[in-house]
């Protein structure tokens, strides 16, 4: 699951993840970081300090991002936006509703 997170970043396949394709990812996201915050992030995971992301230090960023968990005010937000008659449950018509906004197709 991680190497093909990591073949997404890495557009080349040459084993490294340079700011120019951390960058193009955070774009397709909807984030638009700056040249230095995208090197502030290589730099943060970059052990051997070569300038780009090999997938060893990748590891090492998700690991850090798995840790991160959401806070319990982040995840009730994220319920409420479910919960849209806010009785506290998220029916199948509410789920339904916001997968499909999504772009989720259901069955």
């Amino acid at each position: 699951e991680f190497k093909e997170a990591f073949s997404l970043f890495d557009k080349d396949g040459d084993g490294q993840i340079t700011t120019k394709e951390l960058g193009t990812v955070m774009r397709s996201l909807g984030q638009n970081p700056s040249e230095s915050e995208l090197q502030d992030m290589i730099n943060e995971v970059d052990a051997d300090n070569n300038g780009t992301i090999d997938f060893p230090e990748f590891l090492t960023m998700m690991a850090r991002k798995m840790k991160d968990t959401d806070s319990e005010e982040e995840i009730r937000e994220a319920f409420k936006v479910f919960d849209r008659d806010n009785n506290g449950f998220i029916s199948a018509a509410e789920l339904r509703h916001v997968m499909t906004s999504i772009g989720e197709k259901l069955t």
